[in-house]
């Protein structure tokens, strides 16, 4: 085995390998790492063969530059190596698989990303499964809190996950579970305490091998180096974005920044407005929410069909979502899917199916 860094690689049984102590030398001098490099470090943190110390240095370092394209995309594929995964289900191996996982940590609104999914699942013309991938939050109304709160089994092994797909169309993969591998570096993240590099490889990782996403990040910088990391991860579409007013949702508030990946490529500068789509604008204090029954009464009422801002932030996201996913060309179309999938009460129902098919 040859491992491709820097130049000063060092001779290793096997083949080659980099000091970490060079590679940290290296990003302190203002340098970026190769994809190839970006492997190598990684698989050596993951393995558990570097210190606590070291690892901490690495990802601060990244971190006050941000991660480029090529970073995100080799530690991704290393995360994509080491995760458990959900075998999606017999006959359905070459169904696409949409995500909607968010990088979190931007304003506390109710779970616009989860409740999209659920939409998205339930309506007519979908050609996709939904595999939703979360986690907890530090607020303790994340995707797993919630959807734990709403009856769901989010600690369900992958068997019972891939049930899910077959019979619902939808699964929820809670990361906990599916990254055991993240134990080298979860003592290293809580001491931090601030966003790193790990924040933005969740959403890049869908234990089902999503290979259509629809992605917020929690700040503008990562919109376009998720974007081409996706597509060098081999997403056949996805749009990652952020908007205006901090969310890392489609805004029904502000205008919301987007990259696209088509086709292996990515398309920069898009902008979304969803009142072009007929959709009022809101306002974020409509959208935030104060404790985890309030985000789970949230979900439930948009679900139950409930009018008002909360409702048409989550039907922009699943008409995103469903144009993403294939099923629909344009954002009125799907929009208007979107939104008979809760009146006819598909949506409800499919939550309902879920808390079933999980047990």
């Amino acid at each position: 085995m040859v491992r491709r860094g820097f130049g000063f690689e060092k001779e290793r049984g096997y083949g080659f390998w980099m000091d970490v102590r060079e590679v940290l030398a290296h990003l302190l001098a203002g340098h970026s790492l190769t994809r190839a490099s970006a492997c190598d470090v990684f698989t050596d943190l993951l393995s558990g063969r570097m210190e606590p110390s070291q690892i901490g240095a690495l990802v601060a370092l990244m971190q006050q530059r941000g991660p480029t394209a090529d970073e995100l995309a080799g530690a991704g594929e290393v995360m994509r190596a080491h995760v458990t995964p959900v075998e999606r289900p017999a006959g359905m191996e070459r169904v696409p698989v949409l995500d909607t996982c968010g990088t979190g940590g931007t304003p506390k609104t109710f779970n616009i990303s989860t409740a999209a999914a659920i939409v998205a699942a339930s309506a007519s013309g979908r050609r996709f499964l939904v595999s939703k991938h979360g986690n907890k939050s530090r607020s303790g109304r994340g995707s797993a809190e919630v959807l734990e709160r709403l009856g769901v089994n989010v600690s369900a092994p992958p068997e019972v996950q891939t049930r899910c797909l077959r019979d619902v169309g939808l699964c929820f993969c809670f990361a906990v579970h599916h990254h055991p591998a993240m134990k080298h570096a979860g003592p290293v993240r809580l001491a931090l305490g601030f966003p790193t590099i790990f924040n933005l490889l969740g959403p890049l990782t869908n234990p089902a091998r999503a290979d259509r996403q629809l992605m917020g990040v929690f700040a503008p910088r990562y919109v376009e180096p998720m974007a081409r990391a996706l597509a060098g991860l081999g997403s056949t579409r996805a749009l990652v974005l952020h908007s205006d007013d901090g969310m890392d949702e489609i805004s029904t508030c502000a205008a919301t920044r987007a990259a696209e990946v088509v086709g292996g490529g990515v398309r920069e500068g898009v902008t979304i407005d969803p009142s072009a789509w007929g959709v009022p604008r809101g306002s974020l204090a409509a959208l935030t929410v104060a404790s985890l029954d309030e985000a789970a009464d949230a979900v439930r009422g948009v679900l139950d069909g409930e009018p008002g801002p909360r409702r048409d932030a989550v039907l922009v996201n699943a008409a995103a979502a469903l144009v993403v996913g294939g099923a629909y060309t344009d954002y009125s179309t799907a929009i208007g899917a979107a939104r008979e999938a809760v009146d006819s009460g598909a949506a409800a129902a499919t939550l309902s199916m879920l808390v079933r098919a999980s047990q």
